[in-house]
């Protein structure tokens, strides 16, 4: 064998266990792109996770603060022994009423959803009626809807109504004394006068509370309960 020859044989092996050498860090490097590229999803997919959840935890957060704070912002509802909540309103005729007005008295205050409709007039006519009954019993009545002055005394000399008549446009006593609130009618929910009475004894407090009144003897009723004050 030449020289040449030797030579040559000489660096093929030496060239195949060059390639040799070479191709595991080829592979390392493909292996280390292909882990490099395994990891990026796992990493973003982890992160698009943890904002998810973040979301669904500040969510939660949001929605336990609104229901925790919900009570604190609502309007206690008036129970029996409460002091009754004071009130400034006008009244048919132009005088303005007070709580105050009615001191060391018995009062009976109820609250109807509309002047001059079915209901509403049938219950204001059953207190006129009874009037003289009440007065002996120590006790005055007065009605309380949202009404304008105008409606109410148009409702008064309409019925020959004996009773003073509140007007609380802004639904202040109204809210005061829980009579305001959600209603629903043919499926549709919205917010209106809670046909309600209440009895106030001679001490200021809430002696009796009717809510969703019936109006077919409700007056009467009202009256032996103030009677028996």
């Amino acid at each position: 064998m030449s020289k040449k020859s030797r030579k040559k044989s000489s660096k093929t092996p030496s060239g195949i266990a060059t390639a040799k050498k070479k191709a595991p860090t080829k592979r390392a490097t493909t292996q280390t792109k292909s882990a490099k590229t395994q990891r990026t999803p796992a990493s973003k997919s982890t992160g698009t996770l943890a904002k998810a959840g973040s979301h669904k935890a500040a969510s939660k957060q949001l929605n336990s603060s609104k229901s925790a704070a919900a009570p604190g912002g609502a309007k206690a509802v008036l129970i029996e022994g409460q002091k009754a909540p004071a009130f400034r309103l006008p009244r048919d005729g132009g005088d303005v009423v007070t709580l105050s007005d009615y001191a060391g008295r018995k009062l009976v205050l109820f609250f109807y959803p509309r002047a001059d409709t079915p209901g509403c007039t049938r219950e204001a006519i059953d207190f006129t009626r009874l009037a003289d009954a009440f007065a002996t019993a120590g006790t005055a009545v007065l009605g309380v809807s949202a009404d304008p002055l105008k409606a109410q005394e148009k409702f008064r000399d309409k019925h020959g109504l004996g009773v003073p008549l509140i007007s609380d446009e802004k639904h202040e006593m109204l809210e005061a004394f829980g009579a305001w609130g959600e209603k629903s009618m043919y499926g549709k929910s919205f917010l209106g006068i809670l046909r309600t009475t209440i009895l106030i004894g001679t001490d200021g407090k809430v002696a009796k509370v009717w809510r969703n009144v019936r109006v077919d003897g409700h007056a009467d009723a009202v009256l032996e309960a103030a009677r028996s004050l």
